[in-house]
C-alpha cells in the first residue's frame, strides 16, 4: 500500500501523521535489470549482422530505441517523486504536498471544521477524495488507484471521528 499511518509520531504535539506516494512498480535497483535484459535480448538479433555493413543500418535504431526507453521511464519517475503528508495535532490538520519539482503547496484548517468526502463519479478520477475545512477544499490522494483511494476515504473518516 503506497500510504503509511504514523499513529505515534516523534513529535509529541502531534496526534497522528499519514504519508502518501505514488505506488512503483519499477525499482531503481530492477530498472537496471530491466535495461540491461532488454539490451541483451535486443543485441541478439545484431548478433548475426555483426561485422557486415548492415549493422551499421541497424544499429542507430537499437540506440534511438534504447534511449528512447531510458528516457521514458526516467521521465516516468520524475513525475511519480510526490510525497503528500497530512499531519494532524490537537487543533490543527495541516497537508502538505512535495511536488516533483520540489515545490510545496500547504494547507491548514481547524481539525473540527476538516470533513472528508469522496467523489465517487464526479471528480477527476473515480473515488476522488477531497478534505474541507475553512475556506478551501483541497485533495488528497489522486495518484493513487481507485481501491486504494476507497480505501484511503474510510480510513480518513474513522481517523477524523
Amino acid at each position: 500500500m503506497p500510504y503509511e499511518w504514523n499513529p505515534r509520531p516523534t513529535d509529541h504535539h502531534t496526534n497522528w501523521r499519514l504519508s502518501l506516494w505514488p505506488y512503483r512498480s519499477l525499482l531503481r535497483k530492477d530498472f537496471v535489470i530491466f535495461m540491461g535484459g532488454t539490451a541483451a535480448l535486443t543485441l541478439i538479433p545484431l548478433m548475426a549482422i555483426l561485422g557486415t555493413g548492415a549493422m551499421w543500418y541497424v544499429l542507430p535504431f537499437f540506440i534511438l530505441m534504447f534511449s528512447g526507453l531510458w528516457w521514458a521511464i526516467n521521465v516516468s519517475y520524475r513525475r511519480g517523486e510526490v510525497l503528500e503528508e497530512l499531519t494532524v495535532d490537537d487543533t490543527t490538520v495541516e497537508l502538505i504536498r512535495h511536488n516533483p519539482g520540489g515545490q510545496t503547496q500547504t494547507w491548514q484548517a481547524n481539525r473540527y471544521w476538516v470533513s472528508v468526502h469522496l467523489h465517487p463519479k464526479d471528480g477527476p478520477v473515480e473515488n476522488y477524495i477531497t478534505l474541507r475545512g475553512g475556506d478551501r477544499e483541497v485533495e488528497i490522494g489522486a495518484f493513487l488507484d481507485v481501491a486504494e483511494r476507497a480505501e484511503l476515504y474510510h480510513d480518513l473518516k474513522r481517523a477524523f471521528r
